[in-house]
């Protein structure tokens, strides 16, 4: 069948098409794509979890079919999401801690007296929680077991927050400019769920003025090329949306979309 993508994710497993007319199978990334340029679309794959760019109603308006990775590859997009998490947490606490160049030592707390605030107690969240939880101070903040009064108070005394919480209409810059100015002076801010819960402009003016320090493998457009890239790679350490990237996870998704491609055939 012929497939059209709009991400290169799996271009080193599979053939795509550029020709949407032709087009049966729309493999998605997590760009958004209008179905009505495809007349010919019979199913859409979304190679990853985000939901928010996949066109549910149109595609049930056309009978065509949606279908996300099996358990065993998500389960996989988790776990490499939350190490690449714990990664950044740790790039970022130990970026300045010295330079070669003059032989310079700065001052640092010790690691475990830093306090980390996780923000989505799902299946991310709970695995960075757990993995971060031998070496500093964890919390968890969720909406569904905590009050959002009780959020001012955790964002105040922590020294890292992590967000892991999914995009969708009610929270489009979830953490405004508010919730940044509650932050501890250089503080930093991990993303690794979606660029748009965060506010762009309130995160540049709060970096610019050397608030708090910031790492994104998430973003509001991508490939991203706005004004937060001034800061890269001190201030706003960026990723090319990665953080599940890896050899398992690609060619379990690739097998998961000849799945769903045979089933036509059927």
């Amino acid at each position: 069948m012929n497939i059209w993508a709009n991400t290169k994710t799996l271009d080193d497993y599979i053939t795509t098409s550029n020709d949407k007319e032709k087009a049966e199978i729309l493999l998605l990334g997590s760009k958004t794509v209008c179905l009505e340029e495809f007349p010919n679309a019979k199913g859409i794959f979304r190679v990853g979890i985000g939901r928010d760019n996949v066109p549910f109603d149109e595609a049930k308006d056309r009978n065509i079919l949606i279908r996300f990775p099996s358990e065993e590859t998500i389960d996989v997009i988790y776990e490499e999401t939350a190490n690449f998490t714990c990664y950044l947490i740790f790039k970022m606490f130990y970026a300045s801690v010295g330079y070669v160049d003059g032989w310079v030592k700065n001052s640092r707390n010790l690691f475990s007296d830093n306090r980390l605030l996780i923000i989505g107690g799902g299946n991310i969240g709970q695995r960075v929680a757990k993995k971060m939880d031998d070496f500093l101070e964890v919390d968890v903040f969720d909406i569904d077991s905590n009050n959002i009064e009780d959020l001012r108070g955790m964002i105040e005394e922590s020294d890292c927050i992590s967000l892991h919480i999914p995009y969708n209409s009610d929270n489009k810059n979830f953490f405004d400019e508010e919730k940044i100015g509650w932050m501890k002076d250089k503080a930093i801010l991990i993303n690794t769920s979606r660029g748009s819960i965060v506010s762009e402009d309130a995160l540049y003016d709060s970096i610019k003025n050397g608030k708090v320090l910031a790492a994104f493998d998430v973003f509001w457009k991508e490939p991203y090329e706005g004004k937060l890239k001034e800061f890269y790679p001190d201030g706003f350490f960026m990723t090319p949306h990665i953080a599940s990237t890896n050899k398992k996870f690609l060619e379990n998704a690739a097998k998961d979309l000849m799945v769903f491609v045979e089933g036509f055939d059927d």
